[in-house]
């Protein structure tokens, strides 16, 4: 029986990280990805979400060279394979497998998520598309030369890397 007050899209409005696009729909503020969200169920038991996350292919991030369609190919393949479990990392709600497609420049990452916690679930949403972000980053290929978002991504990969002491200069 659907709950008289929506806590599951309340959540994602009272969360820092989620913005309101309109039309019950919130997107994550905190990816450079469109990674969106919409409240499907909102009841008592349980409350289900909508995620979408899209992220380039590889070929739209490269900036220096044509990548040839079997390397897009396997990197489309590696990247499947890698994030076919990515409602792994939540802890409160379960996953649906993920429905992975690919036009010419963009990999559409779509799945559910139900949880008996509607004030979790923000949190939840938010694992998966960081999950979503740091698979497709690891998948870049060395050799290449790229535009943003890749470009920043690994840049602030590595200045993460070197802040951590386990890189850079002697502490």
């Amino acid at each position: 029986m659907p709950n008289e007050t929506p806590r599951t899209p309340a959540a994602f409005e009272d969360h820092p990280a989620f913005a309101p696009t309109g039309d019950a729909e919130y997107e994550l503020t905190t990816n450079p990805f469109e990674a969106i969200v919409s409240p499907v169920t909102d009841g008592d038991d349980e409350s289900t979400v909508a995620a979408t996350v899209r992220v380039p292919t590889l070929s739209a991030v490269v900036t220096d060279e044509r990548v040839a369609p079997v390397v897009e190919d396997g990197w489309f393949e590696t990247l499947v394979l890698r994030l076919e479990d990515v409602g792994g990392v939540t802890q409160t709600a379960t996953a649906s497998v993920p429905d992975i497609t690919r036009t010419d420049d963009v990999v559409v990452v779509d799945l559910t998520l139900t949880s008996g916690r509607p004030d979790r679930l923000p949190d939840e949403v938010k694992a998966v598309f960081d999950a979503v972000e740091g698979t497709w980053v690891l998948g870049l290929i060395p050799g290449y030369e790229y535009a943003d978002p890749a470009k920043s991504l690994l840049q602030r990969a590595e200045q993460d890397y070197d802040e951590s002491g386990t890189g850079g200069p002697p502490l």
